[in-house]
């Protein structure tokens, strides 16, 4: 089966090229563009060549390309890692935040729904900021997104379902990883610099170690039987911590800065993120059969990770 991985420049598209050559994968074609593993051939594209990432070039905001692709290379399968997730650019960007998280969503899913193919589309704890929880979101709970980033997800979750093509919506949150810019890096090259961070103890929620999802969306590709398990699941690691407490295990006896909590209303935003959105993972674990790291232990695996990356 040909499967075509969308973002593959980004943190889950490169964690998941990272995923398949640990699996003893083969490449076809340099620079990693073309990942064969058992009888499932890996077509890594992005809108742009990077370093040790994508050859394909695939632009899907383009509908007429994202066909032609999937036309000329057979693809039955598409893992979309591609979006736009700068929550606070997104408000005064808001075309290309819909062009990128909803209308490119719409291209690939009818593309697969045209080939009678399977999208795994990647979605947000974002959709539900709008609403006050207390305790794991299901699945079912209803959407109450804040701001164009969440609104825009939300957006493409109805774009892959009203396709009617066959799907798994796979919903994380707090994704960090070895590669390209997040809250693990970032805290890392603060405290380098200086003696005191604050950061926010007031919104809570769980990492997600990229790797790890990775790994589970490799799992759902080859748990066979996918029309009997397509549907909306949520994914994150185990546990639930706020950013103060994530920030403070990151640099735990590694560095002489001292981490201080603070309120959100002492980092003013355009957005209101979510105070709560720690993701129920009944449905996901249950299915698929699988167990999930808690956040503490992926993030130590990343942390090691990141010692010769940085």
């Amino acid at each position: 089966m040909n499967i075509l991985v969308t973002g593959a420049n980004g943190q889950l598209g490169r964690s998941l090229r990272r995923a398949l050559l640990s699996a003893d994968a083969v490449v076809h074609s340099a620079p990693l563009s073309l990942v064969q593993l058992d009888d499932a051939r890996y077509f890594f594209s992005d809108i742009a060549i990077a370093e040790e990432a994508a050859a394909y070039v695939l632009d899907i905001t383009d509908r007429n390309k994202v066909e032609e692709f999937v036309a000329e290379h057979d693809i039955r399968l598409i893992i979309n890692c591609a979006a736009y997730t700068n929550v606070d650019a997104a408000e005064s960007h808001p075309d290309i935040c819909h062009l990128l998280n909803a209308t490119s969503v719409c291209h690939l899913a009818e593309a697969m729904k045209k080939k009678d193919g399977f999208l795994v589309h990647v979605s947000t704890d974002y959709v539900f900021g709008g609403r006050f929880h207390n305790r794991p979101i299901a699945e079912d709970a209803p959407a109450a997104p804040l701001g164009v980033y969440g609104e825009s997800k939300l957006k493409g979750e109805q774009c892959v379902v009203d396709s009617g093509c066959r799907h798994v919506i796979l919903r994380t949150a707090w994704l960090y990883s070895e590669f390209g810019h997040n809250f693990v890096k970032t805290m890392l090259r603060l405290a380098a610099d200086r003696e005191v961070l604050k950061v926010v103890a007031d919104q809570c929620g769980t990492p997600t170690y990229a790797s790890d999802l990775a790994e589970a969306i490799l799992g759902i590709v080859s748990s066979g039987e996918l029309d009997r398990k397509q549907g909306i699941y949520h994914f994150s690691n185990e546990g639930v911590c706020s950013w103060y407490d994530f920030a403070h295990a990151i640099l735990h006896g590694s560095f002489s800065c001292k981490v201080l909590p603070c309120s959100s209303d002492e980092y003013p935003s355009s957005v209101t993120r979510p105070a709560y959105s720690v993701l129920d993972k009944t449905k996901f674990k249950t299915t698929f059969g699988r167990t999930i790291p808690h956040w503490t232990e992926s993030l130590s695996r990343c942390l090691a990770a990141l010692t010769p990356v940085q």
